[in-house]
């Protein structure tokens, strides 16, 4: 009971929040719904998922009336990742609820690295050269950040946490410069969120290989 009080009134202050930093109906669902799955997949919840979906069409609905269509195009990408993390985080399960967390190894930190650098410069030099974008490069450096950090959370990769981490701490910089106040206090929120995820994952994470350890020990006694 009280864990559900808890969730109305984090949920109610969501709305809040959303209605505070929002100005119409879908631009309300859109933000109300983001930090509800932020902080649902920081829970390791699978619903975070579902409710990530409608998130995504909320902000293709909203970028493709405003013509921004390469935000529209990036909101495909995190479609697609979205419903590949479903299913990841469905398989392999191990008797949980949710597949457990993994560690990023050196070969697939080393090659998202290089697309990383490659997509920045690639996607920087296109928004430079062929639109009026007042920072391409950095721009386009938090969005290949951010799809490589989703890309990680649908693969229930610790690390995702820290790639969002710093997506925020750039976002809350970048639309502040801009003047888009309400915009950078969400993503502070997020930045708060995105923390707690790290810790409670890496808790997590601990606890399995402690347990894993105990079972070893035991089998070879």
């Amino acid at each position: 009971m009280r864990k559900a009080w808890s969730f109305l009134a984090l949920f109610v202050c969501m709305v809040v929040i959303a209605i505070y930093t929002s100005s119409t109906a879908i631009e309300i669902v859109a933000t109300t719904t983001g930090l509800l799955c932020v902080w649902l997949t920081a829970k390791e919840n699978i619903w975070s998922w579902p409710i990530g979906l409608v998130n995504v069409g909320c902000f293709f609905v909203m970028f493709w009336e405003a013509k921004l269509y390469a935000d529209t195009m990036l909101q495909v990408f995190f479609f697609i990742l979205s419903v590949y993390g479903w299913i990841i985080w469905l398989t392999k399960r191990e008797g949980t609820k949710v597949r457990p967390t993994r560690q990023i190894t050196s070969r697939l930190a080393l090659l998202l690295s290089i697309c990383l650098v490659v997509m920045t410069l690639i996607w920087g030099y296109v928004l430079q050269t062929y639109t009026d974008a007042s920072i391409p490069y950095a721009d386009a450096f938090i969005a290949t950040l951010s799809l490589i950090a989703q890309y990680l959370l649908s693969s229930k990769v610790l690390e995702n946490w820290l790639l969002w981490i710093a997506v925020d701490v750039m976002s809350v910089g970048m639309y502040a410069y801009k003047d888009l106040y309400a915009v950078a206090f969400l993503y502070l929120i997020f930045l708060f969120i995105a923390t707690a995820g790290y810790i409670s994952w890496k808790r997590e994470l601990h606890n399995v290989e402690r347990r894993d350890l105990v079972c070893h020990n035991t089998e070879q006694a």
